[in-house]
């Protein structure tokens, strides 16, 4: 499971073998069966998680009573509800676990400990925050200037995996659009 924690570091940057014995000291290993909350609303985050296999979603209940999804990974990387697990603030968010899923996870306190001793680490998350504003910047830009079908094809194309696992609801969420609109999409790419 470290392995492919280490990996992932490495295509930003190298790890000494000493944060590598860090993170074995600081990181547990865990399992959670599909359709798992694994942290809810209502409560600080308790963890920063480490996907090593499985997809995971952070959603929030609207003023509706609707779920609306506001992050999925399609490959092993870290995932929490970064904004209040930083500053130990009462989440919005529901982290679940759409699939099974094989996670290293790490307590807020002990990650403070983790990158005070860290040789890398911390430089590491800093990267890592920059990439997800990014990401995040990119995503809300495309759900102000992309339709609906362009959306949805840019989606599939990134995330071949998430369609096989993840309900429509979830995808259709993510994308800001309806299900029986991305069920119309399909059904027009079809014919």
């Amino acid at each position: 499971m470290f392995n492919v924690l280490f990996e992932t570091v490495a295509d930003i940057m190298d790890m000494p073998d000493a944060d590598r014995l860090l993170c074995y000291q600081y990181f547990e290993p865990v399992f959670f069966p599909k359709n798992t909350i694994i942290e809810s609303a209502g409560k600080i985050p308790q963890h920063q998680y480490f996907i090593v296999n499985g997809i995971m979603r952070n959603f929030y209940i609207d003023e509706l009573g609707k779920e609306i999804t506001t992050d999925m990974n399609n490959e092993p990387r870290f995932f929490t509800s970064y904004n209040h697990f930083a500053n130990k603030t009462i989440s919005n968010e529901n982290i679940e676990c759409i699939t099974e899923c094989s996670l290293l996870r790490i307590k807020r306190d002990n990650e403070d400990i983790l990158y005070s001793e860290s040789i890398i680490l911390g430089k590491y998350t800093i990267l890592l925050f920059q990439q997800i504003i990014e990401k995040e910047k990119k995503r809300i830009n495309e759900l102000s200037t992309l339709n609906a079908k362009e959306r949805y094809l840019k989606f599939i194309g990134n995330n071949p995996n998430v369609l096989k696992c993840v309900p429509l609801q979830y995808i259709a969420s993510y994308l800001g659009i309806k299900p029986e609109t991305i069920s119309r999409i399909r059904r027009d790419l079809i014919s």
